[in-house]
């Protein structure tokens, strides 16, 4: 091999060594360019991953809990609200049903009429209040009811008063035929007058002036009269029995 030769190889040689220094600088270069980029992006580290993550998962929570929380407030309130509504319900069936089945169920007592055929039977439904169904031959006739005041029937001549007490009374006839002025059992007085279609008054007139009065709308009336038992009917007739 001569010189010349020998001079070709070894500047190929170092051409060949600059090529690959020219690389790896290359490269080194996009590395470090690389990084400084990563670093002023300043990348997420582990523990603001985390953080965000944290974060963000907690907002999530919270909204999440807040709408449960919401939904079950507004269950429970539903819940609430329909338990109130249904005891609200259950205590006025269960009044309607003292009133009406249970100690209306059965009467408190029994009672024959005046004309010995009728029976008077007679419920409690509550204080100072009063039911008496008038039966004759399994059939109800007639039904009075006591609802602050004394009530009264005639009933063919037949006359019953019904008292806040649940006393029953009843007569046969003594009826006066309104309207006029009658005198009654007791030593009261009777002014019966007219006032409507089935509409009649009876002032009940003592020693002292008017005691009571007695005013039939459509359905008739009666009274307790210190111990005198009195009745106004629809149509006018009045009667009295002590």
């Amino acid at each position: 091999m001569n010189s010349s030769t020998t001079v070709r190889t070894a500047r190929r040689r170092t051409l060949r060594v600059a090529a690959a220094a020219l690389t790896a600088a290359a490269a080194l270069a996009l590395t470090a360019c690389s990084g400084s980029d990563a670093a002023g992006a300043k990348p997420a580290s582990h523990s603001d991953t985390a953080k965000a993550a944290v974060e963000s998962s907690g907002a999530g929570s919270s909204a999440g809990l807040t709408g449960s929380d919401a939904q079950a407030s507004a269950g429970a309130k539903a819940g609430a609200k329909a338990d109130t509504k249904a005891h609200v319900t259950g205590k006025q069936s269960g009044s309607a049903h003292a009133a009406n089945g249970g100690r209306a169920a059965s009467p408190v007592r029994t009672q024959r009429l005046a004309d010995g055929i009728s029976k008077a039977e007679i419920y409690q439904l509550g204080d100072q209040h009063y039911r008496a169904k008038i039966v004759a031959r399994g059939s109800v006739l007639a039904t009075m009811e006591t609802k602050g005041h004394d009530d009264g029937l005639d009933a063919n001549d037949m006359f019953v008063t019904l008292t806040l007490d649940g006393q029953v009374h009843s007569w046969m006839g003594g009826g006066h035929q309104g309207p006029g002025t009658f005198q009654l059992a007791g030593g009261w007085t009777a002014k019966v007058t007219k006032v409507g279609e089935l509409r009649y008054r009876a002032q009940i007139i003592g020693h002292d002036g008017v005691a009571a009065t007695l005013e039939t709308n459509q359905h008739d009336v009666g009274l307790d009269a210190n111990g005198v038992s009195i009745v106004l009917s629809s149509g006018g007739v009045i009667s009295a029995h002590e």
